[in-house]
Order: structure tokens, then C-alpha cells, then sequence
């Protein structure tokens, strides 16, 4: 018996739906994937039989039931998850792991043009208003980014603010003020919208690969790279580009961002806010 699952189900609600249906080594396949996914992604049908001691046409019959046309479809449909931010490790930890976040930050770092860096520098020092936005995982970042920048230059705001609504915030955008955003994948159904609204020519975007879609939107494009691998993202590689960008910009400002960061220090010193 075939057994139709609505194609907008993941596979672990796909099994839930149908597990009572499904035969003796149908539902070691079940166990297996309930608590271990993303095997289907990691193996072939045939390392999947194995593990679960079955035969290669019980597996290839058991993702029919589930109502994928096959088991590469169901294979594409986990790696397509992992694309869009959904948390599922495709490997376990390893001491690999150190290698290859250094190669996503090298590898982020190196499509950076000197140039591109340059005019984004200068944009920064030179706007009248830097205003930086960030939804979700990508507002602790668009947090330190404006928090290094403030050190070096005046007149960096963060939106959203807690609780409150991007609209009246938007009403007054200046000709001259340039807008950061930070959209990381899952991105919230408002960030389209948000790039739509915005004036293109003024609008800087810290993403991963999966925002290029919005390239000829924007003025500049950082694409960041995140990892597949392992089940939660790295922000590494963006947290490197805010350091260098920053650095960038106190190197470009020169003596007045210099006579800022004292200022804030004798700040500090007044109000006895840092040991």
C-alpha cells in the first residue's frame, strides 16, 4: 500500500504520519532516521540498507511509501534545508572542523576585492548617516557592527529597536545616509520588502551566498560564507569582514576618529563604567 504524504511535510513528519503503516523493516529505517536525518544526505541507499541491516529495495520501498519519488529526491530535499539555515549536521564534529572554518573565512575574505573594500570605506566615512539593520541570528552582528563603528565616527544607529516597527524609522532617510544590512539565511518574510524599499544606491549587504539574488539591488554585496557541514552556523567569516571593514574605516578617518576613541575613553574614566 502506498501511502500519500503531503510534499510540504519534512521527512521526520513524514514518518511520524505514516509509521504505523509501515512494515517490521520499514520501521527500522524509521528509528534510524528519527533520530539520525541527515544519514539520508551522509549515505547511499544502499550504506543506508546496511546500517539498518535491510536490503537496498526495502529502503528504496520505504521512501516511496513516505511519498518521495525517490531516495535522491529525499536526499536533495535535506541538503536543500541545510542551504536555507535549517540545523542538521550532515557530518559529526571533527578536528577537521578547524580547517574548514578557516577556509570558509579565507574563502569569504578572498572575493572581497581591495577594491570594493576602498569604496565601501570611503562610503561609510563619508555618509551623513550610517544606519545598520539586522532580524534574527544577524542582529547580534549588525549589534557589534554598529558598536565599532560608533567608536569611530558619529551618527550610527541599529534598527530594529526592541518591540518597535521599521516604518517610522524609515520616513526620513537621508540622500547621503548609508544603510547596512545584515541578512543571513532564514531570513524573515519582511527582509524582500525591506530591500525593495530601500534606496539601492544607499544599501550595503553582509550575507551569505544565498542572497545574491539581491545583487543588483544594492550598492555593495559581502557574501559570507557559513558552512554546510555541521548543524549551526559559523559567523566567523562576517565577524572577520565587521573587524576589517572597522579597522579600514579608523585607518581612513584618521586623526579625528583617534580624538573620538579618547573622548570616549576619558567617558568611561568619568562615569566608571570599565575596570
Amino acid at each position: 500500500m502506498v501511502i500519500f504524504i503531503s510534499s510540504n511535510k519534512t521527512l521526520l513528519q513524514r514518518i511520524e504520519s505514516s509509521y504505523c503503516e509501515l512494515s517490521v523493516n520499514g520501521r527500522k529505517i524509521a528509528d534510524r532516521l528519527t533520530h539520525n536525518p541527515m544519514d539520508v544526505a551522509r549515505y547511499s541507499l544502499a550504506d543506508l540498507a546496511q546500517l539498518t541491516q535491510t536490503s537496498k529495495a526495502t529502503v528504496s520501498r520505504f521512501f516511496s511509501k513516505l511519498g518521495y519519488q525517490s531516495y535522491q529526491a529525499a536526499k536533495q530535499e535535506l541538503l536543500e534545508l541545510r542551504q536555507q539555515g535549517y540545523p542538521l549536521a550532515l557530518g559529526a564534529p571533527s578536528n577537521s572542523d578547524f580547517e574548514e572554518e578557516l577556509q570558509r573565512i579565507r574563502q569569504t575574505l578572498e572575493n572581497i576585492s581591495s577594491t570594493m573594500l576602498e569604496q565601501l570605506t570611503q562610503s561609510i566615512c563619508q555618509a551623513s548617516r550610517v544606519t545598520i539593520i539586522g532580524f534574527r541570528n544577524s542582529y547580534p552582528l549588525a549589534l557589534h557592527f554598529r558598536q565599532q563603528l560608533l567608536q569611530l565616527r558619529s551618527d550610527v544607529s541599529l534598527l530594529p529597536q526592541p518591540g518597535q516597527t521599521l516604518s517610522e524609522e524609515l520616513q526620513d532617510i537621508a540622500p547621503q545616509e548609508l544603510f547596512i544590512v545584515i541578512g543571513f539565511r532564514r531570513r524573515t518574510k519582511l527582509f524582500e520588502r525591506l530591500i525593495n524599499t530601500l534606496p539601492s544606491k544607499q544599501v550595503v549587504l553582509l550575507a551569505d551566498p544565498s542572497a545574491q539574488i539581491y545583487k543588483e539591488q544594492v550598492k555593495f554585496l559581502l557574501i559570507c560564507q557559513l558552512g554546510q557541514t555541521l548543524a549551526l552556523d559559523s559567523y566567523a567569516a562576517p565577524m572577520s569582514v565587521i573587524s576589517i571593514i572597522c579597522n579600514n574605516v579608523l585607518a581612513k578617518l584618521g586623526q579625528p576618529a583617534q580624538q573620538r576613541i579618547e573622548s570616549i575613553s576619558k567617558g568611561f574614566n568619568a562615569l566608571s563604567e570599565i575596570e
